[in-house]
């Protein structure tokens, strides 16, 4: 099958998809990029021929090899957030003809883990994007988060947060 291209839109941003991931005892899910040093939370790209839910469900198999049958979605955030890529990003991009980009702008998914945690698998993906995982504090994870991604992590954290059960122990 053709790999569909993603794209960007004329306000220059890449609609994007990001993944919050909470188990009973409502911590996160937080990986570390390979070759990196860095962690966050699963997002990526849609492709011009899907829908955002599609996104969701083909990206939770790529980074964390999770199907539709071990989450539920619990809640999304109601519009768009935006980032902005810092110069140096920009400037490797931008010479690959994407003059226009800027950024991305994502829709953020809440999910409840229903499954396993055993059935995580980082390395389903040819090229996969995480080599580690743990559970964390949201609120923690929020902070850590590299700066130019903070503000969108802060808001969908205060708009998502609501949606947690408030029994961490059920």
């Amino acid at each position: 099958m053709p790999q569909t291209v993603l794209y960007h839109t004329q306000d220059g941003y890449r609609p994007n998809v990001g993944i919050i991931l909470f188990n009973h005892k409502n911590k996160v899910f937080w990986a570390r990029r390979c070759s990196h040093d860095g962690w966050q939370f699963p997002q990526g790209g849609v492709r011009s021929n899907e829908t955002l839910r599609q996104a969701l469900f083909r990206e939770l198999k790529e980074e964390v090899g999770l199907g539709r049958d071990h989450v539920r979605v619990v809640a999304r955030t109601q519009r768009w957030l935006h980032y902005d890529l810092p110069q140096a990003y920009l400037r490797r991009l931008r010479n690959k003809s994407q003059k226009s980009f800027k950024g991305q702008k994502q829709i953020w998914y809440l999910l409840k883990l229903t499954g396993d945690e055993s059935e995580v698998r980082l390395d389903i993906s040819h090229k996969p994007e995480f080599d580690d995982w743990i559970w964390k504090d949201w609120a923690a994870a929020v902070e850590e988060i590299i700066e130019f991604k903070r503000q969108v992590y802060r808001t969908a954290f205060y708009e998502l947060k609501v949606h947690l059960p408030t029994n961490t122990f059920s």
